[in-house]
């Protein structure tokens, strides 16, 4: 079957990169404050397809659990994150990085004084639909 070619011009405005200038400060879950500057993401350049946000949690803080649709990586550049599932807990190092998958529950925290710096890329982009926090 031939291939049928498009008359129209090729624009090439959506094939350019998109300049991302700044976070958005979004709102932590969590028993202590928590700062989440999301990059990439529903909240600040309307991305479903993933998000990426650097986040800085104190010592002692600890977030609801959750069993979310999305697959979520998380890189720590300093301290450590405690990642609990079903089957125990994994302590996530400076250095580390750390997949949780799609329907499996976990539940972060920083339990230590340094508290925890880290990124984490989710896949599709977070959402509080589809979250799934405990309640």
């Amino acid at each position: 079957m031939p291939r049928v070619r498009s008359t129209e011009p090729v624009s090439l405005t959506n094939f350019m990169p998109t300049l991302i200038p700044q976070p958005t400060r979004v709102e932590a879950a969590g028993n202590k404050p928590k700062l989440i500057d999301e990059y990439v993401g529903h909240v600040n350049s309307k991305t479903s397809a993933a998000s990426v946000a650097h986040m800085r949690s104190p010592g002692g803080w600890i977030e609801p659990g959750q069993t979310p649709e999305f697959d979520e990586f998380t890189i720590v550049l300093k301290g450590t994150l405690r990642v609990e599932h079903k089957g125990g807990s994994l302590d996530v190092r400076a250095g580390q990085a750390v997949i949780a998958h799609a329907g499996e529950w976990v539940r972060y925290s920083t339990p230590w004084e340094d508290g925890a710096e880290y990124i984490a890329v989710c896949l599709p982009a977070f959402s509080m639909d589809t979250v799934h926090r405990d309640r």
